[in-house]
C-alpha cells in the first residue's frame, strides 16, 4: 500500500500542575513551602528519515498525541517531564497547518437554533450571564467579521520541509509545567497556600504531503514504456504489462555508475488530457517531480496507441506548463522509446523536423537499446 498525503491531529503533551505542600518534620513543625514544580509536557517532533517511502505510518496512526508531564511532588521533588513523541517521515514530507474546524455547540443549546440578532455595526451590547451577574461586553462588529461565512476555514499554511535525513521539526510544542508554591515564598508571604496549574501543550490538524526527491522524472502518457526504462537502467522492479496504467504509484530506481556516482530517477504514472486539473488523478502524480531536476520526457515514437508522437510532446508540455510553469523551466530531453518498430525511424524524422532546439535520444526499453548513452545523457545533465 503506498501512502503519499494523509492527515493528521497532533497534541503534544500538558505541563504538570506545581504542588502545594509543606515542610513537616520533627524539628521542623512550620518549616516553609516545599512544593515542587510540575513536569513539561512532552512534544510531538518529526524526523525525517531516507529509510521511508511513503506515509503509511501515519496513515493507521492518524493522531499523535504526546504525554503529559507529572505533577509536582511535596518535599521540592519537580514531576518528571513527558517524553517527547517521536514521528518518522520520508525525506520531501510537506507539513501544512490545517484550519481548525469550527467548535461544536455548547451542552444543551441546539445547534439549529438562531443567534442573537445583528446589531448595527459599532454598537457593543451587554448580555447577562445567568450564573455569573458580571456583565459582559461583547463586539458584534468584529464577530460578525470573524463568523461571516463559517463554511470558509481558510488555506492551508505551510509550516515544514523535510528534505534532509535526520532534519527534525517540532510539530507542538509541549506545555510548561507549573511552580509550586516554594517559587512563591517572600519575606512577607512567607505560606502561600496557591501554586501554578501547567500550561496546555500546542495542538492542532496537519496534512503531510511526501513529494519524492529524485534527479531524474520520467513522465509520458500511458504505456510509453516508462517502467520499462526504469527497469532498465536501474535494479527497480515496477510492474510492467501490456495495457496502459499499469503503474499506479511513483516509482523510484537508482542509477549506479562505475565510478560510484548514483542518480535517483523517478517513474511517474502515466499523464493523460487534463492531468492539470487533476483528471486521472494528475495532481497525486504531478507533485512528485516538482523537486526533479531534470525532466525525461518519454514519447512512444512509434505511435502504437494512434497518436502522433510530436502531438504527445505537445500534450504533455502543456500539461507541465498549466499545472506549475516552473516544469518546462527545467532541463529537458525527450526520450524516443519503441525504436525497434516498423514506424519508428521514419516518425523520428518527422519529429525532428517538428520540434527543434530539444535534445533527443533514440532508444529501445524493452530490448535494451541506447541505455548506455541515455545513463551518459542523464548524468551530465545532473550536473549541469
Amino acid at each position: 500500500m503506498f501512502v503519499d498525503q494523509v492527515k493528521v491531529f497532533a497534541s503534544a503533551g500538558h505541563g504538570g500542575p506545581g504542588c502545594i505542600a509543606f515542610r513537616r518534620e520533627s524539628f521542623a513543625p512550620k518549616g516553609g513551602p516545599s512544593g515542587g514544580n510540575g513536569g513539561r509536557g512532552g512534544s510531538v517532533i518529526l524526523r525525517a528519515d531516507h529509510d521511508l517511502n511513503n506515509l503509511i505510518g501515519q496513515f493507521y496512526t492518524p493522531r499523535l498525541i504526546a504525554k503529559s508531564g507529572e505533577n509536582g511532588l511535596g518535599k521540592g521533588m519537580d514531576g518528571s517531564a513527558g517524553k517527547d513523541l517521536i514521528v518518522r517521515v520520508p525525506c520531501g514530507t510537506l507539513v501544512w497547518r490545517l484550519p481548525s474546524p469550527p467548535a461544536p455547540p455548547e451542552e444543551g443549546q441546539d445547534e439549529d437554533q438562531p443567534g442573537p440578532p445583528p446589531a448595527p455595526p459599532g454598537k457593543r451590547i451587554a448580555l447577562e450571564d445567568a450564573t455569573d451577574i458580571t456583565a459582559v461586553e461583547l463586539d458584534l462588529e468584529a464577530d460578525s467579521a470573524n463568523q461571516s461565512d463559517p463554511t470558509d476555514l481558510g488555506e492551508p499554511e505551510l509550516v515544514a520541509d523535510l528534505t534532509e535525513d535526520g532534519q527534525e521539526f517540532i510539530l507542538c510544542k509541549g506545555g510548561r509545567g507549573g511552580l509550586g508554591n516554594r517559587n512563591f515564598a517572600t519575606a512577607t508571604r512567607q505560606a502561600p497556600r496557591f501554586a501554578q496549574p501547567g500550561e496546555p501543550g500546542e495542538e492542532g490538524h496537519f496534512r503531510f504531503e511526501l513529494r519524492f526527491i529524485a534527479d531524474i522524472g520520467l513522465v509520458g502518457y500511458p504505456n510509453a514504456g516508462k517502467s520499462t526504462l526504469l527497469a532498465a537502467i536501474s535494479k527497480a522492479r515496477p510492474k510492467i504489462a501490456a495495457y496502459p496504467f499499469t503503474t499506479l504509484h511513483p516509482q523510484i530506481g537508482i542509477v549506479e555508475y562505475e565510478d560510484f556516482h548514483r542518480l535517483t530517477v523517478c517513474d511517474v504514472p502515466g499523464l493523460i488530457e487534463g492531468a492539470h486539473q487533476n483528471v486521472g488523478l494528475g495532481h497525486a502524480f504531478l507533485r512528485h517531480i516538482l523537486r526533479c531536476t531534470t525532466l525525461a520526457l518519454v514519447i512512444d515514437m512509434a505511435g502504437t496507441d494512434g497518436r502522433e508522437p510530436w502531438d504527445d510532446y505537445k500534450q504533455i508540455r502543456q500539461e507541465l506548463e498549466l499545472y506549475d510553469p516552473s516544469l518546462v523551466e527545467k532541463k529537458i530531453l525527450v526520450v524516443a522509446n519503441k525504436m525497434d518498430e516498423a514506424d519508428a525511424v521514419e516518425k523520428l524524422k518527422q519529429f525532428k523536423r517538428k520540434i527543434r532546439k530539444t535534445p533527443i535520444i533514440g532508444i529501445s526499453a524493452a530490448f535494451g537499446e541506447g541505455m548506455e548513452n541515455f545513463r551518459t545523457l542523464i548524468r551530465e545533465a545532473s550536473l549541469c
